[in-house]
């Protein structure tokens, strides 16, 4: 008998076989997050190009992304995305694969979407377009370089147009920048992080770019004649991890880490210095595998374990990366017991380390660990005279567009100064305000970051609080910290305020101004809790939050301080122990908003930290020296105090914690970059006082002679004319430096050496810094860095000075005149000024 199948049948199975993978994870997207409304740009009217880019779009954007801004705005990126295409040359010849996941998407980092993308192609388009693609690369960090220069700030991101106005950001900004820039004019890009450096106290972000068939990185906003050249090649050969998310289902030939609904984690350490295979075996108490597990492959820097790759164990327990070649903490937990210990990349066939879970809540002990970063090497590509003469040339043109830009700024010495290129919307801001001094006291509690980005919006929305009038349940001070200041945390600012006095219902806004316990309750009660929809933990919009009940728990608590403050509760998410507070009577309580109403007030605990001054220092600094670690479900998260906090500062105001357990780490960082570390983990019990001494290890070993350096080399003194750095140091041990103006290593370099002014007086000896030409000594600003060191000496190098000390920026020696070195610091170094009076404390 023949056996027929119903043509609707075919039909059926043809369709459901041609269903691709995009189709389904937009499909369950959809479904998960169950908002038809916010997804209604796909059923607009669209080209198939269109419809196909947005629905990349919109199945792997975070949440966030799909709350906070409209369909209209992702179109009108993607039609410029697809302009690009057309009209660049180099438009057909990227493959769709790197054009999907590293042109089209609008997100770089965690920064604020704004409409770049459209003002950089109109700027860029035709300065780029008859170039080659490797020129456009290289001709587009120009033209970020004459926008933005490097400054240090907070760890808030700026989106690329706010780093545009204020003509400065950190490294995170300059690379978001850059990444933008490039993927405006359809060139790949994507921004690469190492999360921290092994050899010193810091992290950094760089750019690669797809160019002619390959991945090639460059410094962002720091032009080079060639690409694969940046201050950070060597420092990068030290790596241990450094990696990047790519937007979407990722499906390219690096090392994947990771891969959740929104995007990909590749390791491209691989691209920049010798790897190994780091691997553990985790076991319990009677030494069985753990299935499972959590681990965290940990590296020390900023005084804490921070954790670069966190993955669980196969079935055999085992988890292992691709890192660089140098020593980690691995740290495990499962269920109610934890484990650690030190691990090291070696070759490719790993050398499994075995770790129990040996400990549980509530003990007590300490450990010492001894940490080795991944040797150096600093293979750079050449460069010839002419390349780096033009090179300079541009920069130099660069530097003065970009000044003449800062020339408009207004000079006052106060609020406008500090806002840089939003000086205009600070000044309109104040001129409208019918309560002047209402409108200063809300300015006032802004950092200078904030004061530079804040919209008009923003500024009017917090203005709706009313004027501090002495009756309110606070101070002015914690008035207009805690109810008028518009930031919670790092988040994007939004004018929340007047949406909630809109749209929260009279009969609820007039429950929660009398009872915060009330709003507690309604937030447990009403705010969905799913954080695999935002994996990069983007913070929502507090309206958005309101309106859709679905988050992450970090936005959950700004909407919830968001709209304690609209409702005139002073509240705050603590900035150190990241718990959510309001003032009640007079008192800060802690509300728990993940607990019920029960278990909401969390008892505190005092810690007593105990130190006597040693070698390594008088006054050990947090984030330097030591830090506290809460374990949070038995994995560490460092507490986060002000960040010129000290010791001493802590033993005058002793810190008040909820009770868990905690653990006190501390280093010795020394002078090739390892670190001689200690941990001491200890629980906080209700009402008591726990006392925990702070423990600075020793280098036991001498100061070893690491090389030569001839004391006789000539330079030209800028005070002094032309003389030998012996006639200025005299007989015995001296720093001698290798520098350049607008370098980021450089100004990091000189910053310690002023933060450790006092020190370095006290130790008498000469300081030389040298400039390379002197073009660049003219460029260079001594006010920028505070007051230096009296033994100070600047100057213009000879060439064979500049070759004898390997011609890398920057360096910094400590020598004698017998002309033996005995320690060396090139590139970016985080600490210089400690780690030079630790080696001087030795001689």
């Amino acid at each position: 008998m023949k056996h027929f199948i119903p043509l609707f049948a075919v039909a059926f199975l043809f369709a459901a076989c041609s269903v691709t993978p995009l189709q389904k994870d937009l499909s369950a997207r959809r479904a998960e997050i169950g908002e038809p409304a916010l997804f209604c740009v796909l059923d607009s009217m669209l080209t198939d190009d269109e419809r196909d880019a947005l629905s990349f779009l919109y199945a792997y954007m975070p949440l966030p992304d799909i709350t906070d801004y409209s369909g209209q705005f992702f179109k009108s990126n993607v039609d410029c995305s697809l302009e690009a295409r057309r009209t660049m040359p180099w438009g057909n010849t990227v493959p769709e694969r790197e054009w999907r996941h590293f042109v089209l998407p609008v997100r770089v980092n965690n920064e604020p979407l704004d409409s770049s993308r459209m003002i950089f192609y109109r700027e860029l388009k035709p300065r780029v377009e008859h170039l080659s693609m490797t020129e456009a690369v290289l001709e587009v960090n120009h033209w970020c370089h004459e926008k933005v220069t490097y400054q240090p700030s907070d760890a808030r991101t700026r989106s690329p147009l706010q780093s545009v106005q204020s003509a400065i950001g950190r490294c995170g900004e300059e690379s978001t920048l850059l990444v933008a820039a490039l993927r405006a004019v359809g060139i790949p890009a994507r921004q690469v992080y190492t999360p921290r450096w092994a050899h010193t106290d810091d992290n950094h972000a760089w750019v690669e770019a797809w160019t002619d068939g390959g991945w090639h990185f460059l410094g962002a906003c720091e032009p080079e004649p060639v690409l694969d050249l940046g201050w950070f090649n060597e420092p990068a050969s030290r790596g241990i991890l450094m990696h990047t998310k790519v937007f979407g289902r990722y499906d390219g030939p690096e090392d994947c880490v990771r891969r959740n609904k929104c995007f990909t984690e590749i390791n491209v350490t691989a691209n920049y210095a010798p790897v190994g295979i780091a691997a553990v075996r985790v076991l319990d108490s009677l030494g069985r595998p753990v299935p499972d597990a959590e681990v965290r492959f940990s590296i020390y820097n900023y005084a804490e374990f921070y954790p670069v790759v966190t993955m669980p164990t196969d079935r055999k327990g085992v988890a292992a990366i691709r890192c660089g070649r140098g020593d980690m903490l691995a740290w495990a937990v499962k269920d109610s017991a934890y484990g650690f210990c030190r691990i090291s990349a070696t070759a490719n066939v790993p050398d499994t380390v075995l770790l129990m879970l040996s400990h549980r809540s509530g003990e007590r002990f300490e450990a010492d660990l001894e940490l080795t970063p991944p040797p150096s090497r600093n293979t750079l590509p050449s460069v010839s005279p002419e390349q780096r003469e033009a090179c300079n040339l541009r920069l130099a043109q660069e530097d003065s567009i970009r000044t003449a830009y800062e020339a408009t700024f207004v000079n006052d010495g106060d609020l406008l100064e500090q806002s840089r290129g939003n000086h205009a919307a600070l000044a309109n801001f104040l001129r409208e305000a019918k309560n002047r001094q209402h409108a200063e006291s809300i300015l006032r509690v802004l950092c200078p970051k904030d004061l530079r980005d804040i919209t008009p919006e923003n500024l009017r929305d917090a203005y709706l609080t009313s004027p501090y009038d002495g009756t309110m349940s606070c101070s002015k001070d914690d008035y207009y910290h805690f109810v008028a200041q518009p930031r919670v945390t790092i988040e994007a600012l939004t004018a929340y305020r007047a949406f909630f006095l809109d749209n929260v219902p009279d009969s609820l806004q007039t429950i929660f101004r009398s009872n915060i316990n009330a709003l507690a309750d309604w937030t447990r009660t009403n705010i969905r809790i799913d954080a695999s929809q935002n994996p990069q933990g983007i913070r929502m919009a507090p309206a958005s939050v309101w309106r859709y009940r679905l988050t992450d728990a970090r936005s959950r608590d700004i909407f919830f301080v968001a709209l304690a403050r609209t409702l005139g509760w002073p509240s705050e998410v603590n900035p150190v122990t990241g718990d959510v507070r309001v003032m009640v009577e007079g008192e800060w309580r802690v509300f728990a908003l993940d607990a019920s109403v029960e278990e909401a007030e969390q008892a505190l605990c005092t810690l007593r930290l105990l130190f006597e001054p040693s070698s390594v220092s008088a006054d050990p600094r947090y984030y330097s020296h030591f830090s506290i670690c809460r374990l949070q479900d038995l994995a560490p998260r460092q507490l986060e105090y002000p960040e010129d906090a000290t010791i001493s500062l802590l033993q005058q105001e002793a810190p008040v914690l909820p009770k868990g357990d905690y653990m006190l780490v501390s280093g010795t960082r020394l002078a090739d970059g390892g670190v001689l570390a200690h941990i001491e983990v200890f629980p906080l019990q209700e009402n008591e006082e726990t006392s925990v001494p702070l423990l600075m290890r020793e280098a036991q070993n001498e100061v070893m002679v690491i090389g030569s350096f001839d004391s006789e080399h000539r330079y030209c003194d800028l005070a002094d004319g032309r003389k030998s750095l012996l006639s200025t140091t005299g007989r015995g041990y001296y720093i001698v430096g290798l520098i350049a103006p607008g370098n980021e290593p450089s100004n990091h370099m000189l910053r310690d050496l002023s933060a450790s002014r006092e020190a370095l007086d006290a130790w008498g000896g000469h300081i030389v810094l040298l400039f390379r030409s002197e073009a660049e000594a003219r460029k260079f600003r001594k006010t920028d860095f505070g007051e230096l060191p009296k033994n100070v000496h600047f100057g213009v190098a000879d060439a064979a000075t500049v070759d004898d000390m390997g011609g890398e920026l920057p360096t910094m020696l400590i020598a004698d005149t017998f002309n033996r070195v005995v320690f060396r610091r090139r590139g970016y170094t985080i600490g210089l000024g400690e780690q030079l009076l630790q080696t001087i404390s030795q001689l």
